[in-house]
């Protein structure tokens, strides 16, 4: 388990492909080498400070669910150092707990929404429309209320700024029909069988959002799955329809940040050590729940 932050990161004799949000991308030839720092990003913008042990809830829980739904299809090959090529060895300081190799893919252009619950942009466009990313809702829904049926919502992806929602039809047009409904079906699949884990773990998903990519004609689930950043964790016992309830993810950040007169965009914020603190601790708790284990434990 890695002992200090990690923000980012440069190995030599490796061509690092990309530099996200949080990840960090290698080239090992015919896989990739995905490193998790502890870079937070919120409302799009990667914010000064890092967040301890954050790097290594998000590679740990995506290791989790990634072996947990192995029968859904995923790029997944191992995060066990011990089994990582010889020549990442000299970097196991940097490498061990948040990293993980993967099959390359073909990323596709969006990104899997689904949302569960009233919360956020899909509060605030229900209170304005009735609607949610195109789906017509019924009236008198509150804040936080689970929906009828989960949505799925896709959205393009943008590595600099914000993402973009998208409708069916528009999905259904940058990547084809059929392979949008395979997306919509898997991401439905898991979303499902993750909010059921879940639940008896003390933590409802509101919503989450997926990613896929393709090798040949084969579906790949990719990126991350069902963590704090790519998800919004509730506790169950706290859990109030119309309330914002108590999160295990980055919305404790994200409600610092409302206070603050700042417009959302470059440069970030400094979050107060007690911020980073809670954060932290937030992430740890969502990986005890949900695994089972403490992290940096088998």
């Amino acid at each position: 388990m890695p002992n200090e932050t990690l923000v980012s990161l440069d190995l030599p004799d490796l061509t690092k492909l990309r530099s996200g949000k949080v990840r960090e991308v290698f080239d090992l030839g015919e896989t990739l080498l995905f490193v998790a720092t502890d870079r937070l990003s919120a409302f799009d913008v990667i914010l000064p400070d890092p967040i301890p042990d954050k790097g290594a809830v998000l590679n740990q829980i995506s290791a989790f669910w990634f072996e947990k739904f192995s029968s859904i299809r995923n790029h997944f090959i191992t995060d066990d150092f011990a089994q990582f090529p010889a020549k990442l060895r000299p970097y196991e300081r940097q490498l061990a707990g948040r990293s993980m190799i993967v099959r390359k893919t073909k990323p596709l252009p969006v990104e899997c929404v689904v949302r569960g619950y009233l919360a956020g942009s899909g509060w605030k466009d229900y209170q304005a429309t009735g609607a949610v990313c195109g789906y017509q809702l019924v009236a008198g829904l509150q804040l936080a209320s689970e929906l009828p049926e989960p949505i799925f919502a896709p959205s393009t992806k943008n590595e600099a700024g914000h993402d973009l929602n998208i409708d069916w039809a528009q999905c259904c047009a940058m990547i084809g029909e059929s392979v949008a409904e395979k997306l919509r079906d898997q991401s439905l699949q898991i979303y499902f069988a993750g909010k059921q884990h879940a639940a008896t773990c003390g933590i409802i998903v509101a919503d989450t959002k997926f990613e896929f990519g393709l090798v040949g004609n084969e579906l790949l689930l990719i990126d991350e799955c069902l963590t704090p950043d790519s998800s919004r964790f509730w506790p169950v016992d706290s859990y109030a329809p119309g309330t914002s309830p108590p999160s295990f993810d980055k919305q404790f950040v994200r409600d610092y940040l409302e206070t603050l007169d700042w417009n959302k965009t470059y440069p970030g914020p400094n979050l107060p050590n007690d911020v980073i603190r809670n954060t932290s601790a937030k992430y740890r708790e969502a990986f005890r729940r949900l695994t089972g284990a403490n992290l940096g434990q088998p």
